[in-house]
């Protein structure tokens, strides 16, 4: 399962389900997609929410340096990824999030 958590505050979020969904029909992965609404800092910290948007795999962050950070907010996530900073995980990221925990 892919899950999208996400904060109505930051507009990085929209549009990354349709994304994910021709990603996923590209690489011919059949998963489920879900969005999920985090909506108080408490719930931040509960749900480990590194900032919006966080994608997971089956529970897993698709960022690989996620485990080891712990500021968790109602925030908007920036990726440090190869290319530079991104608000969205690189494509690469996800797939291999999906070979790796699907």
């Amino acid at each position: 399962m892919i899950e999208i958590l996400y904060f109505d505050g930051c507009p990085n979020h929209e549009g990354l389900d349709e994304h994910l969904r021709a990603l996923l029909t590209a690489a011919g992965v059949n998963a489920p997609i879900t969005s999920r609404r985090i909506e108080s800092e408490l719930q931040a910290e509960q749900e480990r929410f590194l900032g919006s948007p966080t994608i997971r795999v089956n529970g897993v962050d698709v960022d690989p340096s996620a485990s080891g950070r712990s500021a968790y907010g109602l925030t908007c996530r920036v990726y440090a990824t190869a290319d530079g900073l991104r608000g969205t995980p690189p494509d690469s990221w996800i797939l291999d999030a999906l070979r790796q925990h699907a």
